[in-house]
């Protein structure tokens, strides 16, 4: 038998945890990293047929002799680095594990963990059963099932055997792994990873991938392969490195495209890969190692040869990204544009486009409000005018061209500015009639009936049409005569360019809103399906205050409950985020 020794930092790192069985796993894998291992083989069950088979872990590295076991693997909270120094004795890796706790990272995904491990001709066993170990108050007293036997001298590594995994938690995604580990070891060198099989590599990422070669006159044989990942967070260490002769040379970087005013840095930040150059000589390459001698023939060669592809590659999926997001929101656009003139309507697109290539990072919310101010000012004669100059400009005067475009930016800015200033003055004067006691509802009604961007930009393109207001007049007028003519709500029903509708019903600024408003309020939604059939139909109910009983999160489905001042404040905030960007 053996036992665990526990160091007295024990209570307070097992307080830590992993975010998923994926992260979990990722720790093994340090473990082996640590061990100086080139290959790791990380088996996961079959999806179709994952409650029998386990997880193995397998590596190639030192193994560990029966009393490594017991007085080095089986110590809790060993400090690694106070004991052997930060970097392994014979590759000089950076130590990942510290904190000697992760040997516990497979009983996050698993009941039950076997280490088996090789080293000077004996093969080591022992067992962990996390429910067994739960007996114990004490994990000095808890016995582990140890045994050993001889095996082949010259084999060394580890295996680690998972059996009984968790039932509670999803089972680990094979590409969700892949990525953890790319991100954190696709560029070590001398170390192997296979997931299924499967090597760790740049399709580990979700992306389009990109590769070429050429023979260059000085370089010799170059090759690049990268790709621009569709992941949303920041990848670790972005950009390409050179490897030359299996040794990663500098840091990653992107051949000058750093300084491209055309390629917006964040997209320029989902760029992942590597050129291979195995031909330089020892000449083109810094004593240590650490970079590219910049005035040699060779990396110029390599530098425009790269950098030329990166350019071509990333101004294609930038236009593809912006098309897509013209394409969400292209009913929106149209509708706007059917409002202009023919002949204004090829510069408006233009204008457009401008907008999109500025803000393609934004939130679509926040594009569809820039798009709409915009749309809405080239109905103004000032836009109009500078439009009409940019046309009259001869093409073969370039710098005419370039000063009537010039002139279009700045009037385009202020014309937005000055709808957003207007929308902030609104606001203002909204606020003194929310402010007054004597305010009703239908007073409110007046106010924003036809000021519905109040409700966001995606509201600015609602319609309530004759139509719509006779459909309420109806409903109200039936149900609402004689002694209860007193009672009839405000409501006011909307219509946007999907067919989804908005109800909203207007209450005194002096009125909290409780759940008896909140159920009339689907009442009210309940007789309107007398008139619409088989269309979705949204509620907010506004008042002075909302019960801080209601939150978001136990509101009915399609149903919000909001006050006149966190309406006001979210529109003010994003009218100001607005000007601040035009200032930019």
């Amino acid at each position: 038998m053996a036992n665990f020794k526990v160091d007295t930092r024990l209570a307070s790192l097992l307080g830590e945890n992993y975010r998923s069985t994926e992260h979990a796993l990722k720790e093994l894998v340090d473990n082996a990293w640590d061990a100086e291992a080139s290959i790791v083989e990380i088996t996961l069950p079959d999806p179709f047929n994952k409650a029998d088979q386990p997880i193995i872990i397998s590596d190639n590295g030192n193994g560990m002799t029966t009393k490594e076991v017991e007085e080095d693997y089986l110590k809790v909270a060993r400090d690694r680095v106070l004991q052997k120094g930060s970097r392994t004795e014979k590759k000089n890796r950076l130590v990942k594990g510290r904190k000697g706790i992760g040997k516990f990272a497979g009983l996050v995904a698993a009941n039950s963990m076997i280490l088996e491990t090789k080293k000077e001709g004996k093969l080591t066993k022992v067992s962990i059963n996390r429910d067994e170990l739960k007996k114990f108050t004490d994990l000095e007293v808890a016995d582990l099932p140890l045994s050993f036997s001889d095996c082949n001298e010259n084999e060394n590594g580890t295996t680690i055997t998972l059996y009984n995994l968790n039932q509670n938690l999803a089972f680990p995604d094979p590409e969700k792994l892949k990525q953890i580990l790319f991100v954190e070891y696709s560029r070590e060198n001398d170390f192997k990873l296979l997931v299924n099989g499967e090597p760790i590599e740049i399709e580990s990422l979700t992306g389009e991938v990109f590769e070429e070669s050429a023979h260059l006159p000085n370089a010799g044989f170059v090759r690049y392969r990268f790709i621009i990942t569709d992941e949303k967070k920041s990848l670790k260490y972005p950009g390409l490195i050179i490897r030359v002769q299996g040794k990663v040379v500098g840091k990653p970087f992107y051949f000058g495209l750093e300084d491209s005013e055309e390629i917006p840095q964040k997209l320029l930040k989902r760029v992942y890969g590597e050129v291979i150059a195995d031909e330089l000589s020892e000449e083109n390459v810094t004593a240590n190692w650490n970079n590219i001698i910049e005035n040699s023939l060779a990396y110029a060669e390599i530098k425009e040869f790269i950098a030329t592809a990166l350019d071509d590659r990333l101004k294609d999926k930038f236009k593809a990204i912006i098309n897509l997001q013209k394409a969400r929101i292209q009913k929106l656009i149209n509708k706007k544009l059917r409002n202009l003139p023919e002949h204004r309507r090829k510069y408006a697109e233009l204008a457009l486009d401008g907008i999109l290539r500025k803000l393609y990072t934004e939130k679509a919310d926040r594009v569809e409000a820039i798009i709409s101010l915009l749309l809405d000012g080239l109905e103004k004669d000032e836009y109009w005018t500078v439009l009409k100059s940019i046309e009259e400009a001869s093409y073969s005067d370039i710098h005419l061209f370039a000063d009537a475009l010039s002139e279009f930016g700045i009037v385009d800015m202020i014309m937005i500015s000055k709808q957003a200033q207007n929308r902030l003055r609104y606001i203002d004067y909204l606020e003194q009639i929310i402010a007054d006691a004597s305010t009703d509802e239908m007073t409110i009604h007046k106010a924003i009936e036809t000021n519905l961007w109040l409700f966001g930009s995606h509201f600015t393109f609602l319609n309530s049409n004759q139509s719509l207001k006779r459909i309420i007049e109806e409903k109200v007028t039936q149900k609402y005569t004689g002694n209860r003519a007193n009672k009839r709500p405000d409501l006011l029903l909307t219509q946007d360019i999907t067919n989804r509708y908005l109800l909203l019903e207007f209450k005194r600024p002096s009125i909290t809103i409780n759940r008896d408003h909140e159920s009339q309020a689907i009442k009210y939604r309940d007789d309107l399906r007398v008139y619409i059939h088989d269309k979705p139909i949204d509620i907010w109910v506004i008042g002075g205050k909302v019960d801080p009983k209601i939150t978001s999160h136990n509101q009915n489905q399609n149903v919000k409950l909001i006050s006149f001042t966190e309406l006001i404040s979210e529109a003010r905030t994003q009218l100001i985020w607005l000007l601040n960007q035009l200032k930019r």
